[in-house]
């Protein structure tokens, strides 16, 4: 596998600086979830390492459930435009405070269709909380509540976002220097 430095064109969001962020996020979060219960709903697989730092800083109440869902093909290349469910939750969110956990939003399209598909659950509310809001590629509308950083239009990977499946464990968001990245597939 290929050392992420030969295609690293420059950090794009620092350790230092996410922590920073994700920090506020769930200090915001805590205030407008004052004295409720929030079921927090990561969609797999980019959004745990977000949302294992960010309900630390979440004050009340936080049940979490995981959603599996796929919309890319591998590297950089988009799937058929479909969005499939691979993992469904296992938590009913009827009547529940749900928070979208969500690690990157461009297109709109993938989360679009997740909230479509979940107010038919009937929550007692449904918000969206993303790291990453990449809003210059936004097909179709979305409603961010909380967003930590609006980012260009570049190709990010690290902190939970992945290459090939590879380098979520990175401390950062990095940009691809996609001539440079040899994809192995």
């Amino acid at each position: 596998m290929q050392d992420y430095h030969s295609f690293l064109s420059e950090i794009l969001i620092s350790e230092d600086v996410l922590k920073s962020r994700i920090r506020e996020l769930g200090e915001e979060i805590s205030r407008d979830y004052n004295g409720k219960e929030i079921l927090a709903i990561c969609i797999l697989r980019g959004g745990v390492m977000f949302l294992t730092d960010l309900i630390r800083y979440i004050k009340p109440l936080v049940a979490i459930d995981f959603m599996g869902v796929s919309s890319y093909g591998v590297g950089s290349r988009s799937s058929d435009g479909q969005v499939r469910i691979t993992l469904d939750l296992t938590t009913s969110i009827a009547g529940k405070h749900v928070l979208i956990v969500e690690d990157i939003i461009d297109s709109g399209n993938t989360l679009a269709s997740v909230i479509e598909m979940l107010r038919t659950r009937n929550p007692a509310s449904l918000e969206v909380c993303t790291l990453l809001n990449k809003y210059s590629r936004r097909e179709v509308p979305v409603d961010i509540k909380y967003c930590g950083f609006d980012i260009p239009d570049k190709f990010v990977f690290g902190y939970g976002l992945d290459m090939d499946e590879y380098y979520r464990n990175l401390p950062f968001i990095g940009v691809v220097d996609l001539e440079k990245y040899e994809d192995k597939v």
